[in-house]
């Protein structure tokens, strides 16, 4: 029921959040720890999915840093 990564915060658009290890369904009267196994393995699921998915970004705005840096020339 444990999230695989030791990260804790809010999944992004979405009410849940990972509080030590465990994620709770977070709502406007407060939160409650998610009981259901395969709720919260899909949830994990997505969270891998979705830091896997903000590392592509981050090295494509390197690779896009760095292809600008480099001179093309003197191409007019």
């Amino acid at each position: 029921m444990s999230a695989p990564t030791s990260q804790q915060g809010r999944l992004a658009h979405a009410p849940v959040v990972l509080r030590g290890g465990r994620w709770w369904l977070d709502g406007g009267a407060g939160s409650v720890p998610a009981p259901d196994p395969a709720f919260t393995a899909v949830l994990d699921d997505f969270a891998l999915s979705m830091a896997a998915a903000d590392q592509a970004v981050a090295n494509l705005l390197i690779r896009q840093d760095k292809a600008s840096c480099v001179d093309p020339g003197d191409r007019r």
